[in-house]
């Protein structure tokens, strides 16, 4: 084939590519001077605050009890001018694909925003103990809080999902969901922002976990990995479209265990203390205390 086919077929690729119709529904219409949010800068704010809420176990492994004010400060500095700039970019990006103007009022906006974010850091960090806390007494193979710290992946997706949680509870578009997405590329686990996590919270193993937006989970929980904690079919409106926003994921109430690979439908509840034993589907209320395993096979 000449070059002269070549650019034919190319030329027609574009031409075809360049369609209104093609793109309808997927084109971001860039407005100069107007920011989109960076994944790459998403890692890096992440890993500040990492390096924020555990020190020396991310971020600049030379800190110690002398430096490590000087090394939050300059971490916390740094985590607000970029956490300000993407909030930006979240807020100038609208979900229709068109870009709002960004103004100097929703500059202002954003760096109130990462300034409130930043400000919650601590009792963030208070929460996060107790996970680290759960997973380390519920695993007889961890050797220490710094083990879990350093290699659990369920304490990156928690971290990632509770950073996510606090800028969607502060308005934030975009950039939550952004956020636990990258934890759910890194670890299999998915948790959406908009889930409500208590205390001491852990995920044995972790891979294909996933947690609805309207879950409710309380405190003291265990799941082990393949677990679903997922939605039924949900009703449409008049024109045959999902209606969103509406509860419809599972409660699990203080001191449920689910094992691997139960699928926990609907808008049910979990009582307090219940099990919920592997490889179970659940559509209806556990009671408090309750054992729910698998039924044996009669001979």
């Amino acid at each position: 084939m000449s070059p002269l086919n070549f650019t034919h077929i190319l030329t027609q690729a574009v031409d075809e590519l360049s369609e209104s119709e093609s793109y309808k529904g997927l084109f971001h219409q860039h407005t100069d001077g107007n920011p989109l949010p960076s994944a790459k800068v998403l890692r890096d704010i992440i890993e500040l605050a990492r390096a924020i809420i555990f020190p020396g176990y991310f971020g600049n492994s030379t800190v110690n009890s002398r430096t490590v004010t000087y090394h939050i400060g300059v971490n916390v500095e740094r985590l607000f001018d970029l956490l300000t700039e993407q909030i930006l970019a979240g807020l100038c990006f609208a979900g229709d694909g068109e870009c709002n103007c960004c103004t100097e009022l929703q500059r202002e906006g954003a760096a109130l925003l990462a300034a409130k974010f930043i400000s919650n850091l601590p009792a963030m960090r208070r929460v996060l103990a107790t996970d680290v806390e759960a997973a380390y007494n519920g695993d007889p193979a961890a050797q220490s809080f710094g083990e879990v710290i350093s290699c659990y992946p369920a304490i990156r997706a928690i971290s990632n999902y509770r950073i996510a949680h606090e800028l969607l509870k502060l308005g934030v578009p975009l950039i939550p969901r952004i956020i636990t997405e990258m934890a759910h590329s890194e670890t299999g686990i998915d948790i959406h922002p908009g889930a409500e996590i208590g205390g001491y919270f852990t995920i044995d193993h972790g891979t294909g976990v996933v947690i609805g937006e309207t879950c409710i989970i309380g405190n003291n929980v265990k799941l082990y990995q393949g677990v679903t904690l997922g939605a039924k079919s949900f009703p449409l409106d008049e024109d045959g479209k999902p209606i969103k926003g509406i509860p419809r994921h599972p409660i699990l109430e203080d001191n449920v265990i689910v094992y691997s690979n139960a699928t926990i439908l609907g808008r049910i509840t979990i009582g307090q203390g219940a099990t919920v034993g592997g490889n179970i589907w659940v559509t209806e209320d556990v009671p408090a205390g309750a054992r729910i395993v698998q039924t044996k096979a009669k001979k």
